[in-house]
């Protein structure tokens, strides 16, 4: 009897199983359309832009002559929308300065905030407690209530440069990071450091050697959702940086932006592929770590 209920119920889970895997596919093209529509439209002229946003740029030869030779020159211009929004928008300039904050802010997240949580996790005092929780409270409070107290110091401290946001990043980003980083470390066991302490490891000798490496799960995942946010940040640059000076691919495609509403959707649509591309291919490799890192927090939680 308890055979046949157990085939019932797999034959339950399996329909809804085919079910599931239908809805989230759905739903997985949705989400992605809007970049295949972008993509799209980095191959066409303004004109085809507005007119066929969703038709591919390419005519078929059983349309006629005339036609498949429009859909090459068509093609033809998609070329010309990248070579203009790398020429216009300084790219590859732009490029190095978000490679190097993006890189630059998520290792000092990682590394700087794994060792604050082992230590406010390993000390238990009211200086620790209050540090937590203003970390909490960093992950509550608006970004709007900040901006203006946030551009005046930046400006008064001389942080208006690529090194001077990473400390910024650091700031905003060890909220979420310290408390991810805090609930993993109470899973470790207290006795493998203790280990380490008593063969003479110092503290940090301790952190870096024994502690960080189980940590690794957390970090990656860390680095990753960091990684895509400052990437993609647009406000933070625009509000820190000496924009005439150094300029993030966000502030760069917004630079697309001519006088009088005028805008250069071809190359916008350009850059805004080649833009999205590194962080695409970031995430593709990494996405198993995060998968590790939710899964090994809620074991040790």
């Amino acid at each position: 009897m308890a055979k046949k209920d157990d085939n019932v119920s797999t034959v339950r889970r399996a329909k809804h199983g085919w079910v599931l895997t239908v809805f989230f596919s759905i739903l997985s093209v949705l989400w992605i359309s809007p970049i295949l529509v972008v993509l799209l439209n980095s191959f066409k002229r303004k004109a085809y832009i507005f007119t066929h946003p969703f038709s591919p740029s390419a005519v078929s030869l059983s349309e006629g002559w005339d036609k498949f030779v429009d859909g090459i020159h068509r093609a033809m211009c998609g070329w010309l929308n990248y070579s203009n929004g790398l020429r216009k928008t300084n790219f590859w300039s732009c490029f190095g300065n978000s490679l190097f904050i993006t890189v630059g802010a998520v290792l000092a997240i990682v590394i700087c905030c794994s060792m604050c949580a082992w230590y406010i996790t390993r000390v238990h005092t009211k200086v620790t407690k209050a540090i937590y929780v203003l970390c909490l409270f960093s992950m509550i409070v608006p970004f709007q209530m900040v901006m203006f107290t946030l551009s005046k110091f930046a400006n008064i401290l001389h942080l208006s440069n690529p090194v001077g946001i990473i400390v910024v990043y650091l700031g905003f980003g060890a909220g979420l990071s310290v408390f991810m980083f805090t609930g993993f470390v109470k899973g470790i066991s207290l006795e493998i450091e203790e280990a380490a302490m008593i063969d003479g490891c110092t503290p940090l000798q301790t952190f870096f050697r024994v502690v960080f490496p189980i940590l690794k799960p957390t970090a990656v995942t860390v680095a990753i959702l960091q990684a895509m946010w400052v990437w993609n940040d647009y406000l933070l640059p625009a509000l820190v940086l000496n924009v005439n000076k150094y300029k993030t691919i966000p502030i760069a495609v917004q630079y697309l932006k001519q006088s009088h509403g005028q805008i250069d959707w071809g190359a916008m649509m350009a850059v805004l592929v080649l833009a999205i591309m590194p962080i695409i291919i970031f995430y593709v490799i990494c996405q198993k770590y995060i998968i590790e890192g939710v899964l090994a927090g809620a074991v040790k939680g």
